[in-house]
């Protein structure tokens, strides 16, 4: 993400503009489109050497009035990728956002043994994923912890077991009626069906039987 400021310019149109500058010489997309205004730069390197860059002026979803603005020096993407990869990437911002925030993951650990930063780092981020774990079991209304449990325990009219069961006995009863086969040839006949099964439907078949 580019910063909106003034002190940081981008050659355009022949010119050095910051980044709200360019924002109001260029003419803004129109509609609902993903994004604003799309513009390539010049990141001047040093005094001899520049980079072509993609400017890509994004809605702000949380403020409409204001907008986010990515750069890119990968001049194959085209916008909507840019936005599509940004937004992975955000995640992992947050992450380590937290850790320093939380987590004391620059501050807790001063050695400078490889080892020793090596084994903060690690535990830090144990941490984060049994917070994260605990948050997504406890907390969090669309995980599939315990309000799926719950909902099950309000839908469910037989168990899993039951209905297996149910299904072996009208199986049997119909074979011994219709066929007018006796016990042992329905067993026969049965034994064949649950063999033919993947395994693990003929183990919980044989326990319902």
């Amino acid at each position: 993400m580019a910063k909106k400021t003034s002190k940081v310019k981008y050659l355009y149109d022949g010119q050095n503009l910051s980044v709200p500058e360019i924002y109001k010489r260029s003419r803004k997309r129109r509609g609902r489109s993903k994004y604003l205004l799309s513009v390539e730069v010049i990141v001047a390197k040093d005094e001899y050497e520049s980079i072509p860059a993609r400017l890509v002026y994004v809605r702000n979803r949380n403020k409409k009035s204001e907008y986010l603005v990515l750069i890119t020096t990968d001049m194959e993407l085209d916008e909507k990728e840019m936005i599509r990869l940004y937004r992975k990437c955000w995640g992992i911002e947050v992450f380590f956002k937290f850790c320093k925030s939380y987590l004391k993951l620059s501050k807790e650990c001063q050695g400078l043994s490889y080892d020793a930063m090596t084994a903060h780092v690690a535990i830090v981020f144990t941490r984060y994923m049994m917070l994260s774990v605990e948050n997504r079991l406890c907390v969090d209304e669309h995980s599939m912890g315990e309000l799926f449990y719950l909902c099950s325990d309000e839908m469910a009219d037989i168990t899993w077991q039951e209905g297996f069961q149910k299904l072996m006995q009208i199986l049997e009863e119909a074979l011994t009626k219709n066929l007018d086969l006796s016990k042992k040839e329905v067993q026969t006949i049965l034994e064949v069906f649950l063999a033919t099964l993947p395994r693990i439907f003929s183990i919980r078949l044989r326990q319902t039987a």
